[in-house]
């Protein structure tokens, strides 16, 4: 707001104004993370010169890629079909309705970095459309088209199957690195779903290399700079392929799926380091990125705390670490993180990234120390550390409440709860669903119903009421990091609705309060009825009132019409554009995770409606999967999922014989197989969903009053167990068939 351009909002205003004064449109897609969105904006739109020639000569639209993905991921694609690369900030050129002819990512003040200045570009685009305008109106239909290729599946369907587990698991393998662990060199990203698919490949073949991966992968990771080995926390990514230096940022979303990825590791391994890192990143994430008072996760944490910074808040000079410790803590401390004279820094080499290069062993051998002299001022040093490192100046924490990435982290944290007996955890993702639920359906009911307990394993009364009905739409915005900020309708995705039904499943198998079951069967029951295509199979990502422009009176009244009765936004610009996403990039993939909330709800209500949904969903992407190896991962989870017997545990029972049987169920990873626990009163017919009250219920009687375990598979359930070795022994019997 600050700056002298004169920004527009993406809406019909801006294409109104552009289509009147025939105007070219300057598209700036940022978010609050990026660092070098914030180089830009100081560089380029913070200059009077720069403004002058954005004023006069185009219409200036800036859009938070966060609040808007489905204009993010359209012009990306477009500015992809133009110069071959994305990214942000993303600069694109649109005609006034909308339709993208020039682009590109960061451009510079001046020429260089093998770029134009950004300057020059907007001379030689306002040029060009005033004086070439033939030949832009081509371009943008070109582009276009290149669009729709791009987005087209082709001739990608087929018949699901199995198979393409192990191909993904194979190509997985082909990129691994073997020395630091990671898929592929420089930059080096996480890639969550690969590593779960290799962990469920492994739980289910044993077989080694897959384990050799995954632990690699994770072991260098958590020591790594890309780990934050002061607070906890993943940055987004590696720029070395050692997971030395990261870019700096923070996101929720890699923070959830790389907590869930530790936990399944423990329980693969039974490693109790994997165990301590996903405890670590559930500390960050409740000091930096949670709601306490209200419930719910922010959206990421910046790199910077400023623009002339890059990673200096997070990074170490050898003195700053000297001043905050004594001599023996410094010792111990330099050696263990490697701090020396010289960093990893290049914009001051004096800067050190922390990573754990010594671990305390080493340490105790060159200081000539026992291990235990070791251990003691290493772990004060690193108190002290962050203690210093708090007064710092921060980077910005954005507090914007995201749907589907608040349902991840919802996810994450019951994972993580259910695993590794974390009573608050459990908690305060309870509490954030709720709120979620409450303030993301339009017309919650207030009633004093939807103020039920959560009975199961001590949840407590719920904090705000949720909606006992389904209801019309799920935001995407839940709240904007500025509380006092003008509160606008995001309309949600389709990310934000199939992620919202794995959260609530998996609170309902978390407390077994049966609300939560219900609004998981109608949320999904509107995903299917907004997104899902019922000729082609599959999900679009949106849900818009039309898929093609409304140009006139009569068009604007009946897309506004539309709109009004909760059809969705009218598609402005490319914005009709369908998309169908299957790729994970960096969340998992849409119609993947869409696929697997129809597959468990299927699980608990045997309606072949959701089977059959899923099913054709995943033949759309079934001839083409494969190839995109890694990439595909959350397919290779969906069809894992759909090719395994569908399998519960519930333990019924209270007391200790009952805990102890829990235990023993949630300890083996299978995450084709759903763990609850019943109290004995929760047991009826109208407490359960459907295949449940069809299998259980009869069960009690068999045990004589005695808490049980019961294992039910494709829903018929085998006889009670009665002790947590003979339910190992059951399971282990049982096998999965390979992929």
């Amino acid at each position: 707001m600050h700056q002298p351009i004169q920004w527009q909002e993406w809406g019909e205003e801006a294409f109104a104004a552009a289509r009147r004064e025939d105007k070219p449109m300057l598209l700036d897609i940022g978010a609050v993370w990026c660092h070098w969105c914030h180089v830009m904006d100081r560089e380029s739109y913070d200059d009077a010169e720069v403004a002058k020639l954005v004023n006069e000569n185009f219409i200036a639209v800036k859009v938070d890629r966060d609040e808007r993905p489905d204009i993010d991921s359209r012009y990306q694609v477009a500015v992809s079909a133009l110069t071959g690369q994305g990214g942000w900030p993303l600069t694109a050129f649109l005609t006034p309705d909308g339709k993208p002819f020039y682009g590109g990512t960061y451009f510079p003040p001046k020429d260089g970095y093998g770029r134009p200045s950004f300057k020059r570009v907007l001379t030689s685009i306002a040029q060009a459309y005033r004086e070439k305008h033939g030949d832009v109106v081509e371009q943008a239909a070109m582009v276009e088209s290149a669009i729709a290729r791009a987005e087209s599946l082709g001739s990608g369907g087929g018949r699901v199957s199995a198979g393409v587990i192990e191909a993904i698991a194979e190509s997985a393998a082909r990129m691994f690195d073997e020395r630091n662990g990671g898929f592929g060199s420089a930059p080096k990203f996480p890639h969550p779903a690969a590593l779960d698919l290799l962990m469920q490949q492994y739980s289910v073949t044993g077989n080694e290399e897959l384990r050799q991966i995954f632990v690699t992968t994770l072991e260098k990771m958590a020591r790594g700079g890309v780990y934050d080995q002061l607070a906890g926390g993943f940055h987004r990514y590696s720029v070395d392929e050692r997971w030395v230096v990261p870019h700096f940022e923070k996101m929720s979303y890699d923070n959830s799926e790389l907590l869930k990825n530790y936990v399944h590791a423990y329980q693969a391994t039974g490693d109790e380091f994997f165990a301590a890192v996903a405890r670590d990143i559930i500390r960050w994430m409740d000091e930096w990125l949670s709601d306490r008072a209200h419930g719910g996760f922010y959206a990421s944490q910046d790199a910077d705390y400023s623009m002339d910074d890059d990673g200096d808040y997070f990074t170490w000079t050898l003195d700053e670490v000297r001043a905050v410790l004594n001599e023996e803590e410094a010792a111990a401390a330099c050696l263990h993180y490697d701090v020396g004279e010289i960093g990893e820094m290049h914009h001051d080499p004096a800067k050190n990234v922390l990573y754990v290069r010594a671990d305390v062993a080493e340490i105790a051998r060159r200081l000539n120390l026992t291990e235990e002299r070791v251990r003691e001022p290493l772990t004060s040093a690193k108190e002290k550390m962050y203690a210093a490192r708090l007064k710092r100046p921060t980077p910005y924490v954005d507090k914007t409440v995201y749907a589907g990435w608040n349902a991840m982290c919802v996810s994450a944290y019951l994972e993580g709860a259910k695993v590794l007996d974390l009573d608050e955890a459990r908690r305060f993702a309870l509490r954030s669903l709720d709120r979620m639920l409450a303030e993301g359906w339009s017309g919650a009911s207030n009633s004093e119903e939807s103020k039920s307990k959560a009975t199961a394993a001590g949840g407590g009364v719920r904090s705000t009421p949720i909606p006992t009905q389904t209801l019309s739409a799920l935001r995407h915005v839940i709240a904007y990091s500025d509380p006092k900020a003008e509160r606008r309708e995001t309309v949600g995705v389709l990310d934000d609705y199939a992620f919202t039904v794995i959260a609530c499943l998996d609170a309902y198998e978390a407390t077994a309060d049966s609300s939560y079951f219900r609004l998981a069967r109608g949320i999904g029951d509107a995903m299917v009825e907004r997104f899902y295509d019922r000729e082609g199979g599959g999900f679009f990502d949106t849900c818009f009132a039309t898929f093609v422009e409304t140009t006139g009176a009569a068009g604007e009244a009946a897309g506004s019409a539309a709109e009004a009765a909760g059809a969705g936004p009218r598609a402005l610009g490319i914005l009709g554009t369908r998309r169908k996403p299957f790729q994970d990039s960096p969340t998992p993939a849409g119609n993947s995770a869409a696929a697997i909330a129809l597959l468990r709800l299927h699980g608990y209500t045997n309606e072949a409606s959701y089977r059959e949904q899923a099913e054709r969903t995943l033949s759309v992407y079934a001839g083409v999967a494969a190839q995109h190896g890694i990439f595909a991962a959350t397919y290779g989870l969906a069809v894992a999922r759909f090719s395994a017997p569908n399998t519960q545990i519930v333990v019924v029972g209270e007391d200790a014989l009952a805990v102890e049987l829990y235990r023993a169920a949630v300890r083996q990873l299978s995450l084709n197989t759903a763990v609850m626990q019943l109290a004995r009163s929760k047991v009826v017919v109208q407490n359960l969903p459907p295949a449940l009250a069809e299998t259980i219920p009869h069960l009690p009687a068999l045990a004589g009053g005695r808490s049980f375990a019961a294992v039910c598979s494709e829903f018929a359930c085998l006889p009670p167990v009665f002790e947590a070795e003979e339910l190992v022994r059951v399971l282990d019997s049982r096998g999965r068939p390979a992929a």
